[in-house]
């Protein structure tokens, strides 16, 4: 799933512009959306905050106070890290309309700052984005992929009659080997986009080819990754248990043997390239 976050001050419009982008990307795919609300919890259960997302195409819609989010609709609480994995299992775009605590690529509206995430386009308001270069510009960023997400897509596989397994691998960033360690922070990725992508596509082609193996998919995360947060993900759709497993072993091992990705750790104290280490 491909996820934009649209910020910027009241006046500029946020609504509008994700209006817009909705009815735009809706075209393509399915779109899911969050929105920032003042307010607090247990507001809102009927969702009209987010009917003009829904007016607009949004297939499913969350929304957010100041203090936690939440899915509109529901009193159920939710962070925004649950909200997007929801969208991802049946969702191919996700539009977060307001301030975001992940690092996400962005349209910024008006003079806000922007803490985290890549900025794709500024502009004094809503009329002023060209949606177009928008949607050109995300598309050439990773998507958004969670477990969830990767799980949902390879249930919807044609081959999915035939299997009676579905094995994963999450990796996370560790915070510590041991008690007497400095607390790991964040690790932050860079790799070749088009050497990486290629790699990713043989170690897949290889493992597809397995008997017993109908898909596989396999997901790194770019950027900052704090501590706690997942990294890397192999999804195995696989006849039987025993091909499942030495698969998404296998997956992960190749996966970190022939992929270009350049790690940098930052703990408390320091901070240091992996291979310079």
């Amino acid at each position: 799933m491909h996820v934009l976050s649209i910020v910027g001050h009241s006046t500029t419009g946020k609504t509008t512009l994700t209006e817009r982008l909705t009815e735009r990307l809706s075209e393509r795919g399915r779109v899911g959306t969050v929105k920032h609300i003042d307010g607090g919890s247990g507001f809102d259960t009927d969702g009209k905050d987010t009917q003009r997302h829904r007016e607009a195409g949004a297939v499913q819609t969350y929304g957010i106070s100041e203090s936690e989010w939440f899915a509109t609709g529901d009193t159920s609480e939710l962070d925004l890290h649950d909200a997007l994995d929801r969208l991802g299992e049946r969702c191919d775009y996700g539009l977060v309309e307001g301030d975001a605590d992940l690092a996400l690529p962005t349209v910024v509206l008006g003079d806000r700052d922007v803490e985290r995430g890549e900025v794709l386009a500024r502009a004094p308001d809503a009329d002023s984005v060209d949606l177009e270069d928008v949607i050109e510009a995300l598309h050439d960023r990773d998507p958004h992929e969670t477990l969830s997400s990767l799980v949902a897509e390879l249930k919807r596989s044609p081959d999915e009659v035939y299997s009676g397994a579905i094995a994963t691998f999450t990796g996370r960033v560790r915070a510590k080997e041991d008690p007497e360690d400095e607390r790991t922070e964040f690790l932050e990725f860079e790799k070749y986009d088009e050497v990486a992508a290629q790699k990713m596509a043989e170690i897949r082609d290889e493992l597809e080819a397995r008997d017993g193996v109908y898909e596989v998919r396999l997901h790194h995360k770019t950027g900052v990754v704090e501590a706690g947060e997942d990294i890397v993900f192999v999804v195995v759709l696989a006849g039987h248990r025993t091909e499942a497993f030495r698969t998404v072993e296998d997956g992960i091992n190749r996966l970190k043997e022939i992929v270009p990705l350049f790690k940098k750790e930052v703990t408390v104290g320091e901070e240091f390239w992996a291979h310079e280490e």
